[in-house]
């Protein structure tokens, strides 16, 4: 007898283990037309032991099914895969992705820090849940921030989170707007906004110093200058009768900052000024134009001093005229388009361009905007008009049922009429001039 090898599959080793020439058969494989699931299953079933016999692998008697020859069949790998195993998730898959746990509100949170910090996480890793759960974070917040200390900490966990995570910069900013609008507390220290304002105008006063600082006190900066950059871009104030603005103080300290980052020309900061300039450039120079200020005029030059007197690197060189570049084409916004205007030989210099090429006897090209040729240009033009489907050698190019011939008795449509009573006044205005 032989000792079972666990409850699913026969050892390997059993089945190749000679025994005289009856020794057990190989289970045969899947014919090549089953369907790949179907084949697998078979093969598992045939070698799977059934649980009453794991003592026992019983031998086929020799009977006259045994006499017939066998086929042989190249040996076959038995999966060690289990139907059983647990279900296999890719590496960061979120197995609640659609179940959101802000969509109870903050139960099972013991701290507003807590629920906000996963709140804004939640985020982070799935920002196209703004839309479906930001009411319902605000509405949590309202039954919670409901003092002076829990509005200042809920501005600080946002402004961290804007300032200190890859590309939440944006995402922070339209969390502010909503919340500034949408959070009821109002003390006598300031809402959110006022509080939010500030805590900005703390790290704005130490522009100077953060600008000329270490790398990593420049790279807080700059992700502080890019967060207040969205601001700029994202917080609405809506002024007492109904009308939207943007807030003036961040329009003045971006120019500020601006400024800051010019006056270290080091290669990180003119990065962080052109990316913030991209990003603002063309809402700033309007508002200043509005006010009759001519800064954005003034910091081009200064982008053009820099790439002329500055040790910063070629890329950053190549950045800043590419910058200077975009500038001159109005940040890449499109001109209005002129009013329309029927083209003419006059006022349209591609009048011609369409028109057809002809040949004098002595091989000299002429289109219709040779003055010379214009009798005869027409001349030949109304001919090939009254002949379009032969060569010259009168082969008849028009097939059966050409809609050409088809059609030629039909009366034409009113559009194509005038057109045609048009193209005909035109061509006697030509012939007279």
């Amino acid at each position: 007898g032989s000792a079972a090898h666990g409850p699913g599959l026969a050892d390997p080793a059993q089945q190749h283990k000679p025994g005289g020439f009856l020794q057990q058969q190989e289970p045969l494989r899947p014919p090549r037309t089953a369907p790949p699931g179907a084949g697998n299953a078979e093969h598992l079933r045939q070698t799977r032991i059934p649980t009453s016999s794991q003592d026992k692998i019983s031998v086929p008697d020799s009977g006259p099914a045994m006499a017939k020859p066998q086929v042989a069949v190249a040996p076959v790998v038995i999966s060690k895969l289990s139907a059983n195993a647990p279900e296999f998730y890719p590496s960061g898959y979120n197995p609640n992705f659609a179940e959101s746990p802000f969509e109870d509100g903050c139960d099972g949170y013991l701290t507003l820090t807590e629920y906000v910090q996963d709140f804004l996480n939640h985020l982070t890793e799935q920002p196209g849940c703004f839309e479906t759960e930001i009411e319902q974070f605000a509405e949590t917040l309202n039954g919670w921030v409901t003092t002076d200390e829990a509005l200042q900490e809920l501005v600080e966990l946002i402004y961290q989170q804007a300032t200190s995570v890859p590309n939440f910069s944006y995402m922070g900013a339209r969390l502010c707007n909503y919340l500034s609008h949408h959070l009821t507390i109002n003390p006598q220290s300031g809402n959110f906004r006022q509080l939010l304002l500030q805590r900005c105008r703390t790290e704005y006063e130490n522009r100077d110093q953060a600008a000329k600082g270490d790398e990593i006190t420049r790279k807080q900066f700059h992700a502080f200058v890019l967060f207040l950059a969205e601001l700029y871009l994202n917080l609405e104030i809506k002024g007492t009768k109904g009308q939207v603005t943007r807030a003036e103080v961040l329009q003045a300290g971006l120019g500020e900052l601006l400024n800051a980052l010019f006056s270290n020309p080091v290669d990180n900061n003119l990065i962080c000024a052109v990316k913030l300039l991209k990003l603002t450039g063309s809402v700033l120079e309007d508002a200043w134009k509005e006010k009759g200020k001519n800064e954005m005029d003034e910091m081009i030059q200064r982008i053009e001093n820099v790439v002329l007197d500055a040790n910063c690197s070629r890329d950053v060189k190549q950045m800043l005229l590419k910058l200077v570049e975009l500038r001159s084409s109005n940040w890449g916004r499109v001109h209005a388009t002129s009013p329309y205007r029927e083209a003419t030989p006059e006022n349209d210099p591609n009048y011609f361009m369409n028109e057809p090429t002809f040949y004098t006897s002595d091989g000299v090209p002429f289109t219709a905007a040779d003055p010379d040729y214009q009798e005869k240009y027409q001349e030949l033009l109304e001919r090939e008009d009254l002949f379009p489907d032969y060569e010259e050698n009168g082969t008849d190019l028009s097939g059966a049922g050409d809609p050409y011939f088809d059609d030629i008795d039909d009366e034409m449509d009113p559009e194509i009429e005038e057109a045609y009573e048009k193209f005909c006044l035109e061509s006697e205005h030509k012939r007279k001039q």
